[in-house]
């Protein structure tokens, strides 16, 4: 709900911006407080099954990645209508600060997804020894100058990803970590796997990520340098937690506003 209101805030026109919500349970509860909420939000709520992950998630380095609906980004393609060809997957931990149409007008030049790559980051720790020395494994990366991106934030041509059957692509990945053990964390690392280094870089300032610090302890961090569009509470650490244990860290008070949970109860304790 906060990432919704801040999009729709920061839109020059957001009766232009549709909203496709990926969720477990399509719960009517929910449906009815979005509608009631945002009484003009033009949206869909589609449900993930849950079964068709099932015996393909390894265990991770943090139970919370190793949830079914992380990797419903890579089903996009089978969930969404055929007349949806393109869209700006974003996480729900996330609130946006820009307008969302300059995201949304990123010239793909030809590639399936745009996201703000991270060349500086060591790209070798995002996968084992057992990868790494592995020829034939190793092997996937050449032709390629494979740079991290995170996949909390992405432009993607969806078409483009039904045509080119990059789901199954994604899935072979999953195969190979239940049998080699050959990364430690969720969904990711398979989607770089196939798309790290083929992808259209998009300016950092639409992806301020690790604000919710690392994926083991959610440590405190503060904001990168530079302009920011979008900010990405990735790690442990969730700001509507860590408010509500009133432990929150300064990053968290720019999505304090955007919570119109928070707002009513602090009325009501008032």
């Amino acid at each position: 709900m906060a990432a919704v209101l801040s999009i729709l805030q920061h839109s020059t026109c957001p009766e232009n911006v549709s909203f496709h919500f990926l969720s477990v349970h399509l719960d009517p509860e929910i449906i009815s407080l979005i509608k009631s909420t945002f009484p003009y939000l033009n949206f869909k709520m589609y449900q993930f099954d849950p079964d068709r992950v099932r015996g393909k998630i390894s265990k991770s380095i943090r139970q919370a990645l190793d949830q079914p609906l992380n990797y419903a980004r890579i089903y996009m393609s089978d969930i969404l209508p055929k007349n949806v060809k393109r869209v700006i997957y974003l996480d729900s931990d996330i609130i946006v600060v820009d307008d969302i149409a300059k995201l949304w007008k990123v010239h793909l030049g030809g590639k399936v997804l745009a996201a703000p790559e991270y060349c500086h980051a060591n790209f070798t720790n995002y996968f084992t020894d057992t990868f790494w020395s592995d020829v034939n494994l190793a092997r996937t990366f050449e032709g390629r100058r494979p740079c991290y991106f995170n996949t909390g934030v992405m432009v993607v041509d969806i078409d483009a990803w039904r045509k080119g059957g990059f789901t199954q692509k994604v899935e072979e990945w999953m195969v190979v970590q239940k049998n080699k053990r050959i990364y430690h964390l969720g969904s990711l690392p398979p989607v770089l796997l196939v798309f790290a280094g083929d992808i259209k870089a998009v300016d950092h300032r639409w992806n301020q990520h690790g604000l919710g610090g690392d994926n083991l302890e959610g440590r405190c961090r503060g904001l990168h340098p530079g302009p920011i569009s979008l900010l990405h509470w990735s790690g442990k650490g969730k700001p509507w937690l860590r408010l509500d244990s009133r432990r929150p860290c300064t990053v968290d008070y720019l999505w304090a506003p955007y919570d119109l949970y928070r707002s009513s109860r602090v009325a009501l304790e008032e």
